[in-house]
């Protein structure tokens, strides 16, 4: 079986950052929009630069998570700060995800948002299924994410991971990874990784405390993935 792909999202302090160096994380996110983790341009540059530092084959990706931008937007933050990866939480559709993923030369993960409820939501809040079909062929991962009206993630809010199986069942017919986010932390993630074998997890407030990111917190969800 492949890995489990591990992605700490939601980066704001380059110390926080130099203390991750020798834990084996996949991508680091930088969050430009909708959350109180949110940083800028100039400040994502400075991190880039710590991740740098990782040893030769080991440095993270970088992601840098947005909400329906415009190319000025990006234009802004990537001359300051060359992201490997956009991840996109709005409403962004598919011509759209494709011509980020073409002007920027920049692999484009699409969020998606479920239900943090057992029931489906009514309205536009959860997207149905089907409207994936339309996604495949300009994105390179999918993101299950728990929707909250107000941040685009870090909700600490689980969805209801029985919904898991039919977004798998699609993405592996197309042959891109699924990432699942949305209350993650090293007391779960196992059980997680272990029932539904995701390609990727992403976690953010599970690895805080009081707010700020927690090294050791960090270290043992990264530690749970790993042994799942």
């Amino acid at each position: 079986m492949n890995k489990t792909g591990i992605k700490i999202c939601g980066l704001q302090s380059v110390e926080v950052l130099k203390s991750m160096i020798n834990l084996p994380a996949d991508y680091i996110g930088f969050v430009f929009d909708g959350s109180k983790r949110r940083i800028d341009g100039a400040q994502a540059g400075e991190l880039l630069r710590v991740l740098d530092e990782w040893a030769p084959g080991s440095r993270p990706r970088s992601v840098g998570v947005f909400v329906n931008p415009d190319d000025e937007r990006l234009i802004d933050v990537m001359r300051q700060a060359p992201l490997d990866v956009i991840q996109l939480h709005g409403q962004e559709s598919p011509q759209r995800c494709s011509e980020i993923r073409e002007r920027f030369g920049v692999q484009v993960f699409k969020a998606w948002s479920v239900d943090g409820q057992q029931q489906m939501m009514k309205g536009l809040m959860e997207r149905p299924v089907d409207e994936l079909e339309a996604y495949f062929g300009t994105i390179d991962a999918l993101l299950l994410d728990t929707y909250d009206p107000v941040y685009v993630g870090g909700s600490g809010k689980t969805f209801a991971w029985a919904r898991i199986p039919a977004y798998l069942a699609r993405t592996r017919q197309h042959g891109i990874p699924l990432f699942v986010a949305g209350g993650l932390t090293a007391e779960n993630v196992e059980k997680l990784v272990i029932e539904y074998h995701p390609e990727g997890v992403d976690v953010s407030s599970g690895v805080e405390t009081n707010g700020v990111k927690d090294i050791s917190k960090i270290t043992a969800f990264v530690e749970r993935v790993k042994r799942a």
